[in-house]
């Protein structure tokens, strides 16, 4: 029997990496609020696709947005 080849998925970049953004500021709520899904949860690296790096600041910056409420915690 042979085996059957899938296409694999195209790598994703991070968008951080290729704006050379060195820093996630949490004051740019309309760049976070790409990385959050609609029920509020942060978008794991996997699916955003960002680097290990990046995805740490953007956890804590989007945390930080929340506490000075730029972003929601829950959305109902």
């Amino acid at each position: 029997m042979r085996k059957e080849r899938g296409r694999r998925p195209k790598k994703k970049v991070c968008g951080f990496c290729v704006d050379k953004i060195d820093h996630v500021d949490f004051k740019e709520a309309t760049r976070l609020r790409r990385y959050i899904t609609e029920r509020g949860k942060i978008l794991p690296r996997r699916i955003s696709g960002n680097c290990a790096k990046h995805q740490r600041q953007l956890t804590v910056a989007i945390k930080r947005s929340r506490i000075m409420a730029l972003l929601p915690f829950t959305i109902e």
